[in-house]
């Protein structure tokens, strides 16, 4: 991936990290201003995540996207937002990385 690659990729995620915050503030008090800005943020990211699927391909750019994501929501969910996970969801989420990190890695560690 090259640099601006993942500048494009880290800017989605911040972007969709917007988006989710914005989700669950809506989630804690609706409004419409929450409501709209949520769905700009996430029709933003949507946006650049098409440049990244005509640079590297789409299975490459929603799997990088989706572990990225996985981390930094659960992140912000458990750091900002007090949430919780018990010891079987915990593992899942590990499990989920390490299925999406096989997938992105899997062409590579294999030389194709």
């Amino acid at each position: 991936m090259s640099v601006w690659g993942f500048v494009q990729l880290c800017f989605s995620t911040v972007i969709f990290l917007g988006a989710a915050t914005a989700a669950k503030q809506w989630a804690l008090a609706p409004g419409l201003g929450k409501i709209v800005l949520t769905l700009f943020l996430y029709s933003l990211g949507n946006l650049v995540m098409l440049r990244l699927i005509r640079e590297f391909g789409m299975s490459v750019s929603f799997s990088l996207s989706a572990v990225i994501q996985l981390v930094a929501v659960n992140v912000v969910a458990l750091m900002f937002f007090s949430e919780r996970v018990n010891t079987l969801q915990a593992t899942g989420i590990v499990l989920a990385v390490a299925a999406v990190a096989l997938i992105s890695l899997g062409p590579y560690l294999q030389g194709r």
